[in-house]
């Protein structure tokens, strides 16, 4: 069985701004800069034998962070990449509460197929291996609804730089 220390990025300029970020590369704030290292020294002593991220810039600069004392290469997956949100993207949230959904959004099913996508390559890119992978609020509740059989609106979403530990 492989362990995946799944964790969300740090927090961006956008999240602090509440932007509809989606599939932009996204950059580091400050707190997400602090809340990458506060992971990276509370994750310091965890055995990981690979860290896979987003190729999106947020998460690969907060996988990178967390890698720095396990001396690993940070391996990058577009099939970790955030929900394209199409037309909503780089939207403030707080105006999209009673817009109309566009067209361009991407689907549900095809998001939860992404991400069951995403687990078979951890299995079995990683047998029995510990991971840590770095993706985002969306993605990861995808991956945890494929993992646990669930809806989307079964898993709370991850605050930025959490983690939880799955077993895949």
């Amino acid at each position: 069985m492989t362990t995946l220390y799944l964790t969300r990025h740090g927090e961006t300029v956008d999240n602090a701004n509440k932007i509809m970020q989606g599939q932009v590369q996204g950059e580091l704030n400050e707190v997400g800069i602090r809340q990458a290292e506060t992971l990276r020294d509370e994750l310091a002593e965890v055995h990981f034998d690979a860290i896979v991220t987003s190729d999106l810039k947020r998460a690969i600069d907060t996988a990178r962070i967390v890698a720095e004392p396990h001396g690993l290469e940070v391996t990058t997956t577009p099939l970790l990449r955030e929900r394209d949100w199409g037309s909503f993207t780089g939207r403030y949230i707080p105006d999209l509460e009673h817009a109309v959904w566009p067209d361009d959004v991407e689907p549900l099913e095809v998001l939860k197929e992404r991400a069951g996508r995403f687990l078979q390559f951890i299995r079995e890119t990683y047998p029995d291996q510990q991971v840590l992978a770095v993706g985002h609020g969306i993605i990861n509740k995808a991956v945890q609804a494929v993992l646990y059989g669930k809806q989307m609106n079964e898993v709370v979403r991850m605050t930025n730089a959490e983690v939880r530990i799955l077993s895949i």
